[in-house]
């Protein structure tokens, strides 16, 4: 079973919904997919600062807590899109190390994102965007830790050692609007604003995400014959 945890944010509930349609439409193995929801977890007793842009920006770090420390775990954002099967990306899983993500090395283009929030810059920004726990490595996230721990040991992956934390391939994080396009993309990421928002509805791949968000929305009818 392919454990998947998505952070879920409410001014964005169409993009948890479609990213799942996503999964479920490229998958060819069986998964566990459930929401971060902050009101689903009642450990979890940090106050919401307003350098936060969303409801899961510290709730992530609590998936090898939900897991009991035990096997792997996929952390998502929900502003994302699969465009592959998330079985590809479980077969880069590397048992020697506590967490493998997608190593980004660049500045933001933009000072604002989404909604008017700002757009920090940071050393190994959106690193934690996409992470393969193995959680039996990651017993140091505990909820009280989550709770106390400063925003950057935790975004900074200051709870484990660099030697530790493995690297995926940049296809399986694409950044839309702060990479150039890439057709080979395998998790298309909106960092910026994805296009559920009027403002960004032309950004790259906004296309394939309005078909898949047709698809969650799907429900066969009857037809008049059939309801005679």
């Amino acid at each position: 079973m392919i454990r998947i945890f998505i952070g879920y944010d409410g001014v964005e509930s169409v993009a948890y919904h479609t990213l799942v349609q996503s999964i479920l439409e490229y998958t060819k193995e069986p998964v566990s997919i459930t929401p971060i929801k902050k009101s689903m977890l009642p450990m979890y007793t940090r106050q919401r600062n307003t350098k936060q842009s969303n409801e899961f920006s510290f709730t992530r770090f609590l998936v090898p807590y939900l897991c009991n420390y035990e096997g792997h775990a996929l952390f998502m954002d929900c502003d994302m899109m699969f465009r592959a099967d998330v079985s590809e990306l479980w077969s880069l899983i590397d048992a020697s190390k506590s967490v493998q993500v997608v190593k980004h090395d660049y500045t933001p283009k933009t000072h604002l994102k989404y909604l008017g929030a700002i757009q920090y810059p940071y050393p190994r920004k959106n690193w934690s965007s996409v992470m393969l726990f193995n959680c039996e490595k990651c017993k140091k996230l505990t909820p009280e830790f989550v709770n106390t721990a400063h925003p950057m040991e935790l975004h900074r992956f200051h709870w484990t050692s660099d030697d530790l934390v493995g690297e995926l391939p940049v296809e399986w994080n694409h950044l839309v609007d702060e990479y150039e396009e890439n057709p080979d993309a395998k998790i298309v990421h909106w960092t910026v604003g994805g296009p559920y928002f009027l403002e960004y509805k032309d950004v790259e791949f906004h296309r394939e995400w309005f078909d898949m968000w047709e698809k969650m929305g799907y429900c066969q009818q009857m037809s008049k014959a059939e309801e005679a």
